[in-house]
């Protein structure tokens, strides 16, 4: 039979892997199925991309360069833009953007395209398992009909499933190997086989979820519970400054409490390509069911309207000084949307750029990981170091990323006025020029 057949080529890896998508999600994970012994070609439709990891060049921040070489080297990862190469692999990962279009409404067209790219190629005994970000009904309702054209059926010749997509840029604890997976399939077969597949790859648990629409809506649960959550707190970020309260102290005074409470912080906006986004897909398809989601429309008003919020704040710092924010020198500390990584993904620091613009202000920017960033359509380069002279020239900064190799006190000593939106410098001493989010 298909199954038992399967199983046994994943424990005699003998499987050959496919992932669909070479950034931060494919690429860490073609690179740890490849580290699991199974031969692994990785798919993208930027030739960039595929020369990189075809020269063993990193360029994934949670990818160790010594592992993607020795892996290229040895014959176990490779990468192509010929998508005909599918009809070599045995499983195949879809991980492509999933972006919000134009009036916030997903876009699915990588995930189709790439559907129909594998439907082409698909062959009997083949797994398909889509990990990008996207709204509950997804892998059934179009990932299956598509891949069904080939004359293949589902649960029969082929195996379908659902597992999202847990990247955390940037953390030093969890990465693709050591984060618990979910696995959602169509038919107990199809669930058995993939979850022994990522069982095979990762060093912890797989959840084996009862379907794809479970799983879908497991990744939308995650980071709509975020995105509510820091919603609640910016509002009272915004109702603390007016009552004249330090909300970073009531936080950290809640955190005390052993039970009950998870910290949330506030910022200038959400960023990074799965909290900012991931609740509109939710929103979107409860409309077809006639449920409005008050609660997390609420939460996404909220978020959106911080970068602006933090303008407004800057213009009244600058007011203080009797200084227009128009024609203000105002320098950005930090562009990527989280802490001392280069991804700046829907950043909302781009934002609070944009704002300051728009509102006349002369802005700069400094970040050590991100030396330039592309906006709308262009490109905007950034200042080469942080000087004396580049924050003494500025009449404000804002810090609207918590790097940690930025040495605040130096930011401090040699500032007019600082703006910390995400209170970075709390352990500095000298806080006569400070004045936090």
């Amino acid at each position: 039979m298909m199954k038992e057949s399967l199983l046994q080529r994943i424990v005699d890896r003998q499987i050959t892997a496919g992932v669909v998508g070479l950034g931060y999600v494919g690429l860490p994970l073609a690179v740890e199925k490849a580290k699991a012994g199974f031969r692994t070609i990785g798919f993208d439709v930027q030739k960039s991309k595929v020369d990189l990891v075809n020269q063993g060049h990193n360029y994934i921040g949670d990818v160790v360069d010594d592992d993607l070489q020795q892996l290229v080297q040895s014959g176990m990862l490779s990468a192509t833009s010929d998508f005909s190469f599918i009809r070599d692999v045995d499983f195949v990962a879809i991980c492509v953007p999933t972006p919000l279009d134009a009036h916030q409404q997903p876009d699915i067209s990588y995930v189709r395209s790439s559907a129909e790219s594998i439907a082409k190629y698909l062959h009997r005994g083949m797994m398909v398992v889509l990990e990008s970000t996207t709204y509950p009904g997804t892998t059934e309702e179009l990932i299956k009909p598509i891949l069904e054209t080939s004359g293949l059926k589902c649960g029969e010749d082929f195996y379908l499933g659902f597992s999202p997509e847990r990247v955390d840029p940037g953390n030093l604890i969890y990465k693709t190997k050591n984060t618990p997976k979910v696995v959602g399939a169509i038919g107990d077969d199809a669930q058995e086989v993939i979850a022994a597949m990522y069982e095979a790859v990762l060093q912890n648990k797989v959840f084996r979820a009862s379907s794809p629409a479970v799983a879908e809506m497991t990744k939308i649960l995650e980071n709509t519970y975020r995105n509510i959550n820091i919603g609640l707190i910016n509002e009272l970020a915004i109702l603390c400054h007016r009552m004249d309260i330090d909300l970073w102290e009531v936080i950290e005074a809640a955190k005390t409490k052993p039970f009950g409470f998870t910290p949330f912080y506030p910022g200038p906006g959400l960023g990074g390509h799965c909290i900012p986004l991931d609740p509109y897909y939710l929103s979107w398809k409860a409309r077809e069911y006639g449920f409005h989601t008050s609660m997390i429309e609420s939460s996404m008003m909220i978020n959106d309207r911080m970068p602006e919020y933090c303008v407004e704040r800057a213009g009244a710092i600058l007011n203080r000084f009797c200084k227009s924010l128009h024609g203000a020198k105002v320098l950005v500390l930090g562009v990527s949307y989280k802490q001392d990584i280069d991804d700046y993904r829907e950043s909302p620091a781009l934002r609070v750029i944009d704002c300051l613009k728009k509102s006349g202000a002369d802005v700069r920017f400094y970040d050590p990981y991100v030396p330039k960033y592309r906006w709308q359509g262009a490109w905007y380069e950034g200042e080469p170091s942080l000087t004396a002279s580049l924050l003494s020239e500025s009449d404000l900064v804002m810090v609207t990323a918590a790097h940690t190799t930025v040495d605040y006190d130096f930011v401090q000593k040699h500032s007019k006025f600082i703006f910390d939106t995400k209170n970075v410098m709390k352990n500095v001493s000298d806080r006569s020029n400070i004045e936090k989010l």
